[in-house]
């Protein structure tokens, strides 16, 4: 039996915000969700600028058009951020 690699870039099919969470789902099934505070542009935005966010690029990016802001899934998937964790305070 033999298994043959094979890399297949992951493709979004739907991505909503909740509480400054952001979510994708995927085409296999998967859903991720990362914290706006990881990006440096949404960090700033507001709950109602988050809410913006739309799929593009046959669901390989993410696009809010008011913030200028565009994301990869790509990158998202291998959790290349731009900020690290907030700090937790005990």
């Amino acid at each position: 039996m033999s298994i043959t690699p094979f890399n297949v870039e992951p493709v979004a099919i739907k991505v909503w915000v909740e509480h400054r969470i952001i979510y994708i789902e995927l085409t296999d099934g998967r859903i991720i969700g990362f914290p706006a505070d990881r990006f440096v542009i949404l960090s700033k935005a507001s709950e109602d600028q988050l809410q913006g966010v739309r799929l593009e690029v046959g669901g390989h990016a993410l696009r809010w058009e008011d913030l200028d802001e565009d994301l990869t899934v790509n990158g998202l998937v291998l959790g290349q951020f731009q900020l690290p964790l907030p700090k937790k305070v005990a």
